[in-house]
């Protein structure tokens, strides 16, 4: 028999998968789980990829992508963050920022490196990073101070092998957002300490109660040490089309465009045709869908805070809710299997985002208004009578 790597023996399917493919094997089953739009992408969108199939752009493109889609993302970074990237070498795109992210910690980490990982997080950050042969880092972020970045902590597990660190901001699961004043903080700490900084800002559009999106890379000194690592998934309701970028110094993108070259080739045409119509297009579907997440996030906190012994801290961005069930008497891992098997509702468990996450469970609001309605129902049931309390 052929050996399978070490490497690989340490990955571990994601927890979220677990639940859906788990959910798969009951009848009348709602969905909390996966962090994908009810939405389609826009009219506009769709068309553009179907004419670039109907004139024949279903080619090969360069590594890098086709260049008016780079020069789409270079008006869109500007307008949107204020920071000037050149579409000829400091923009590549991707399949998905999932491609860009590992990517970019190939192309940065040699063995042993390590990867500061704000906890609780998204759990490909983890698996990503020891795929690169790196080791992690986790620091963790309270629910009690928002889940916001603990910019002391951060500083005191930064050793002689720490390369980089990686924000997501806002956050899968938490919802929460980085001050500015702790991205400031955390850019000098940066600076100081000569680290490469990932913004994963694949959430920066889905935003509420007038919050503002600020990137790391607009203070000063830290262009040249960021990488901001996006999506069309979220923002453009595009998740099946694969499309994402990332955007850092020239060194950084001709270093990730050379893996790509040797793994992917390239984002396939049709979608980076319609990934231009996207980013440079209206923005009125964008608008429509983040007026519903918001709609749909406060009747779930509303619910919650109804519903004894679970509780929220309202989510600033996303279209997640990282719900307290520490009062339930229940671990995360009980109460997502005991729910699914009682109630048919499947949420994913907290410690599928890291060991801080125990005590909590994630619930996706990227699902229709009658979904979470009947879900919310059966899980104040569920709460009521089935829970160790």
């Amino acid at each position: 028999m052929i050996e399978i790597s070490n490497i690989t023996k340490k990955i571990k399917h994601s927890e979220i998968r677990k639940m859906y493919n788990k959910a798969l094997e009951y009848d009348n089953v709602i969905s909390f789980t996966l962090g994908e739009p009810d939405f389609t992408a826009s009219k506009n969108v769709v068309e553009a990829g179907c004419e670039a199939i109907k004139i024949g752009q279903t080619k090969y493109s360069e590594n890098a992508g086709v260049f008016p889609l780079r020069t789409a993302i270079s008006e869109y970074l500007k307008k949107t963050i204020d920071v000037y990237y050149n579409p000829v070498d400091e923009i590549v795109a991707t399949p998905g920022a999932m491609g860009a992210l590992y990517l970019c910690l190939k192309a940065i980490l040699n063995p042993g490196d390590e990867v500061i990982v704000n906890m609780p997080c998204w759990t490909n950050y983890i698996q990503q990073i020891v795929m690169c042969e790196g080791k992690p880092v986790a620091v963790r972020t309270k629910k009690e101070d928002g889940f916001n970045l603990d910019i002391d902590k951060i500083a005191e597990v930064v050793t002689t092998k720490t390369k980089a660190i990686i924000i997501n901001s806002p956050c899968n699961p938490t919802g929460g957002i980085v001050s500015v004043e702790d991205l400031e903080q955390l850019a000098e700490l940066a600076m100081e300490k000569d680290l490469l900084v990932i913004s994963d800002e694949v959430y920066k559009h889905i935003l509420f109660d007038d919050q503002n999106y600020t990137s790391i890379s607009s203070f000063d000194g830290m262009k040249q040490r960021t990488v901001i690592i996006d999506s069309l998934s979220k923002t453009y309701a595009m998740t099946g089309w694969r499309i994402g970028y990332a955007a850092s110094t020239k060194v950084i993108i001709n270093s990730i465009t050379k893996l790509q070259e040797n793994v992917s080739a390239c984002v396939t045409m049709p979608s980076q045709y319609a990934a231009i119509e996207a980013l440079s297009g209206p923005q009125e579907h964008l608008e429509y869908m983040v007026s519903q997440y918001k709609e749909r996030r406060d009747y779930m906190l509303k619910r919650i805070e109804e519903i004894p012994n679970i509780s929220c801290q309202k989510p600033k961005g996303t279209f997640y809710a990282f719900i307290s069930i520490k009062d339930t008497g229940l671990t995360s891992e009980e109460f997502a299997m005991n729910l699914l098997d009682k109630n048919q509702v499947v949420v994913v468990p907290g410690t599928a985002f890291g060991q801080f996450g125990e005590g909590y469970i994630r619930m996706s609001y990227a699902t229709s208004m009658k979904n979470i309605k009947e879900g919310l129902n059966r899980i104040e049931d569920f709460v009521m009578n089935e829970c160790c309390v």
